[in-house]
């Protein structure tokens, strides 16, 4: 069964990372299926500061939730390499039902594709056949269930020659004990003297006693010993060809399990075959894939976390299932198939309801999970300054800091002190970067949460150059940067675009796209809700 992702939002902050580890946590060690926390976006240098702190590695990357080749309920068919012979091949193909086979290097890696079709084909021209080339000798002892009768006198290597059978009528026939032929005789000790005396190539003994002079010759003749019959042997003997001789090797259309399925539909819709291989990252043959694994393919299954608008969420979103939605924003856009578990509460961190969902399970998280989570509340409550911050948040922090054994305060500002100065001004912007789009109108806005904003004003126009090259480039009607500052507790809002929607909206004078706005500590709860309330 496949991993449930549970994830944040594009361009994640501390809250959204460790939201994600969290609740995977939780589910994980209430016995639930495997939940997988994930990212969808680079870790921050507050976010990595902090699971550093706690010995915790990020959560995995995930680019798309598109289903791919390995959401597939696809086939595992034996994968054969090309030295195996045509009748295991056909065994192979006969006993699990398939139309074809992989056929793979020593390593692994595809060499062919060899279908039932081939066999078949193969198995009429050999009517006509009376010779064999270069059959490797284990090849065919495997396919006449034979052994070797002069072990330490025979060459080892391949078969080459002419086939006969020795009939009564053809008994005095010089062919048969040709040192080019290939001898199939039974019960005939005198033909079998004078096959071994002339040097015949290899000479097959069907359902008769080897005799201890046989076993001795050492003139370079092969002689086995197989309890088939003769005219069995006559047919499986054109059998013991390896594969890589039939199989098909031109103009194979495989695919990879990172593939995506409406890249597979497009390239099945001009292809004839009936069986793809697919491959690993490694190019090994994992398993082969059929026109009607398409018809109902798995969806990628995930848990929101810290969001619920599509634009923030991951790529590919509505070809997966949502399987639930905690999270403390306004209500967006996201649709589900079917009806999901939603917890969505008016708090200062989604760390706060996932905390509140440990207690209400009776799962006690362990002092690195609860240092990491009070960390993640502190990280979006501003150390408790934000507006958005409610006693809930306060007290959960409070809690999970006992649990871990360590001082809010202290790691409040370990968390604050701005580490990015040799960061570039977009490298900054991106960090905790959201897109919004708000009543016809598509706005940008980023956050730098610090504790010396005057320093990183000196890069003002930096700042603002990179927002002039977003606005342009994507057509945002506006582009923000809040430069929070913990210990001011307000805002210094670098901007792009209207400065009179600036001023109606905060009730500010602009000057040279800045302004300081006192208090103002959240872009969910302070910048948006102004923008919203001016353009609505």
């Amino acid at each position: 069964m496949s991993d449930i992702y549970v994830t944040g939002h594009r361009n994640p902050d501390t809250d959204s990372i460790v939201a994600a580890i969290a609740y995977a946590n939780l589910r994980n060690s209430m016995g639930d299926r495997e939940y997988k926390a994930a990212r969808i976006g680079a870790i921050n240098d507050e976010t990595q500061k902090l699971l550093d702190r706690f010995g915790f590695e990020p959560p995995v990357l995930v680019k798309t939730m598109r289903t791919q080749v390995r959401d597939l309920e696809f086939d595992r068919p034996p994968a054969l390499n090309r030295s195996v012979t045509m009748d295991l091949a056909w065994r192979t193909l006969r006993d699990n039902h398939l139309t074809a086979v992989p056929i793979t290097r020593d390593d692994g890696t595809l060499f062919g594709m060899l279908s039932a079709g081939d066999i078949a084909n193969y198995d009429m021209q050999t009517i006509s056949f009376n010779r064999v080339e270069d059959v490797p000798l284990f090849n065919l002892l495997s396919v006449l269930e034979g052994s070797l009768v002069n072990e330490f006198g025979a060459p080892a290597g391949s078969i080459n020659g002419e086939i006969f059978i020795a009939l009564p009528q053809n008994f005095d026939d010089p062919a048969l004990t040709n040192p080019g032929s290939i001898l199939i005789c039974g019960n005939q000790p005198e033909l079998i003297d004078r096959a071994i005396a002339a040097g015949v190539g290899c000479l097959i003994i069907c359902r008769s006693d080897i005799r201890p002079e046989w076993m001795s010759c050492e003139n370079g003749s092969i002689i086995i010993s197989t309890p088939l019959t003769a005219r069995r042997v006559s047919r499986v003997i054109y059998q013991a060809l390896p594969v890589e001789r039939v199989c098909e090797q031109k103009d194979i259309v495989s695919f990879h399990l990172n593939d995506y399925l409406d890249d597979v539909r497009e390239i099945m819709a001009k292809s004839r075959y009936r069986c793809y291989p697919i491959l690993d990252e490694q190019d090994r043959v994992v398993g082969t894939l059929s026109r009607f694994h398409l018809l109902n393919p798995r969806r990628k299954q995930l848990v929101l976390v810290d969001h619920n608008e599509l634009a923030q969420s991951v790529p590919g979103l509505e070809q997966a299932d949502i399987l639930e939605i905690i999270d403390h924003h306004r209500l967006a856009d996201i649709q589900t198939r079917q009806p999901i578990r939603v917890r969505n509460e008016p708090v200062g961190s989604t760390n706060t309801i996932i905390t509140a969902m440990y207690q209400e399970n009776g799962v006690v998280p362990s002092p690195r999970m609860a240092g990491l989570m009070a960390g993640a509340i502190l990280s979006d409550t501003v150390l408790f300054k934000s507006p958005t911050c409610t006693k809930r948040d306060v007290t959960m922090a409070e809690r999970l800091a006992r649990m871990a054994g360590i001082n809010l305060e202290e790691l409040g500002h370990s968390l604050f002190s701005f580490g990015g100065w040799d960061k570039s001004a977009e490298e900054l912007l991106r960090v905790d970067y959201k897109e919004f789009h708000i009543s016809g109108q598509n706005i940008a806005v980023s956050q730098i949460t610090c504790d010396d904003s005057a320093r990183i004003l000196t890069r003002a126009e930096e700042f603002l150059e990179v927002m002039r090259k977003l606005q342009k480039k994507y057509s945002f009607d506006m582009v923000l940067l809040m430069i929070t500052d913990v210990l001011m507790e307000g805002s210094h809002l670098l901007y792009v675009g209207s400065d009179e929607i600036i001023q109606q909206a905060f009730a500010v004078q602009p000057k040279d796209n800045r302004v300081f706005l006192p208090h103002v500590m959240s872009r969910k709860k302070q910048v948006i809700p102004m923008l919203t309330a001016l353009w609505g």
